[in-house]
């Protein structure tokens, strides 16, 4: 999630591995999508961001936990890694702690957001450090896309997380998801909307802004375990599609955007404070969602 702005990303890409067969051959690619919210720990504005006072600290943590599913998927078998960071500014990891062979997508604007670079070569996704949707009355700092901007964001009438929609993402590409990372809240409205996943529960949420937490080693050794389960199991998953046409909804927590949009011929304002983009798939839906979130008229250079 990118806070007030947009949601982050982290995602490891291209992790091949060899299951046996076909995919033995071919090896195995592994797309992961981070984020900040949910890695161990991580419960107010303290840490999410450059002006708070542990966030040098827990950049230290979310790079750790994304080394850890890198350990993971290699442990599995993978060979080629993507990682996408994906949370506030898009510039949180630490590049120097990664192997170098890896490759990270840093910043935005991006077209496909959190999961930018996703395509029917992947054999799998991961998503790290997730946090729940912000229709979800729990969770620790549970919000889509924006926690300062909007209230609700629906595919097809159904409310969606960030791991929601960047699953149906992955699923137009043929991708399944295999792991997530986050607190309880998270791994269990995720497994809701998925079926099969596994889940690695760092924290249990308190409140918005509480938790009970693992420490970060422990948390670090629980993904690394769940990231090579579910590679390890990877026959067993399917990917999550929506079928097209895709509608997608949102709810702002102001009039103004929604009144706004509306001015284009593509958007239907449904309420005062909501509007309908209608999409032929969700690569669609990911650039009209890019372009909502991150235009403004002063944009420079």
């Amino acid at each position: 999630m990118r806070g007030s702005r947009l949601i982050v990303w982290v995602a490891v890409v291209s992790v091949g591995f060899a299951l046996g067969g076909a995919r033995a051959e071919s090896g195995l690619k592994v797309y992961i999508s981070a984020d900040l919210e949910g890695v161990a720990g991580a419960v107010t504005p303290e840490q999410l961001g450059p002006d708070g006072f542990e966030y040098s600290r827990f950049r230290e943590f979310m790079t750790a936990e994304v080394l850890a599913a890198i350990e993971g998927a290699r442990e599995a078998g993978a060979t080629e890694i993507l990682v996408s960071d994906s949370h506030g500014n898009g510039q949180n990891l630490l590049l120097e702690r990664f192997p170098e062979e890896i490759t990270i997508i840093r910043s935005w604007p991006r077209p496909l957001m959190m999961m930018e670079g996703i395509d029917a070569s992947f054999d799998a996704a991961v998503f790290i450090g997730y946090h729940a949707a912000t229709t979800n009355p729990a969770g620790v700092r549970a919000h889509t896309l924006s926690s300062a901007r909007l209230a609700a964001v629906e595919l097809n009438g159904k409310p969606m997380s960030e791991a929601g929609l960047n699953a149906v993402l992955a699923g137009h590409f043929g991708v399944p998801v295999v792991m997530i990372s986050g607190d309880d809240v998270t791994v269990e409205e995720t497994k809701r909307l998925l079926g099969r996943v596994e889940g690695a529960a760092v924290k249990r949420a308190i409140s918005f802004h509480s938790a009970a937490t693992m420490t970060p080693q422990a948390a670090q050794n629980l993904i690394r375990e769940k990231v090579k389960a579910g590679l390890d199991s990877l026959d067993q998953f399917e990917p999550y599609v929506v079928a097209p046409p895709i509608h997608l909804d949102v709810t702002f927590k102001n009039y103004r955007p929604a009144e706004l949009l509306a001015y284009l011929p593509i958007v239907e304002r449904t309420t005062a404070h909501s509007i309908r983009f209608t999409g032929e798939d969700m690569v669609e839906i990911f650039r009209f969602l890019e372009f909502m979130l991150s235009y403004r008229a002063d944009l420079e250079p």
